[in-house]
């Protein structure tokens, strides 16, 4: 397995486990119905694409990405933090827009950075960019 395919990869995995572990971190809080049944879809959908790469990394024996315990601890704090004076529904749908969009950058940055990554990898990262789009399409409605 190539580098680039790797490195890729590693990212589709951060991206989503890094989303996963926000809407975990959400769930318990939103009121809305509605809402909370659109994260938990997308928390599921998250997993079946980070799955996938996990998968294809393990056919190219190559390392998958490890989250560090800060990572998380910044992120659930963040996440607290940021809930604490406004759980409503607008407010979570903005910060799942926000996340979707910093994760839509990340892959950017790393697809531009790693042009030779092979037909296989390029769809898993596309797949989920194309996820992350039109998770924010469906949470404008909530804001």
């Amino acid at each position: 397995m190539k580098k680039d395919d790797i490195k890729v990869l590693q990212e589709v995995q951060k991206n989503t486990d890094m989303a996963i572990k926000a809407i975990h971190s959400i769930s318990g809080k939103v009121d809305d119905e509605k809402l909370s049944a659109e994260i938990t879809r997308q928390g599921m959908r998250y997993a079946e694409i980070y799955n996938r790469a996990t998968d294809r990394l393990m056919e190219g024996k190559a390392k998958s990405y490890q989250s560090s315990g800060i990572q998380d601890i910044m992120l659930k704090s963040a996440i607290e933090g940021n809930m604490l004076l406004n759980n409503s529904t607008g407010h979570i749908a903005e910060m799942m827009i926000q996340g979707s969009n910093r994760g839509l950058t990340d892959m950017w940055k790393i697809i531009n950075h790693h042009e030779n990554t092979g037909h296989q990898s390029m769809e898993i990262a596309k797949e989920l960019m194309d996820f992350e789009e039109k998770n924010i399409e469906i949470l404008k409605k909530y804001l």
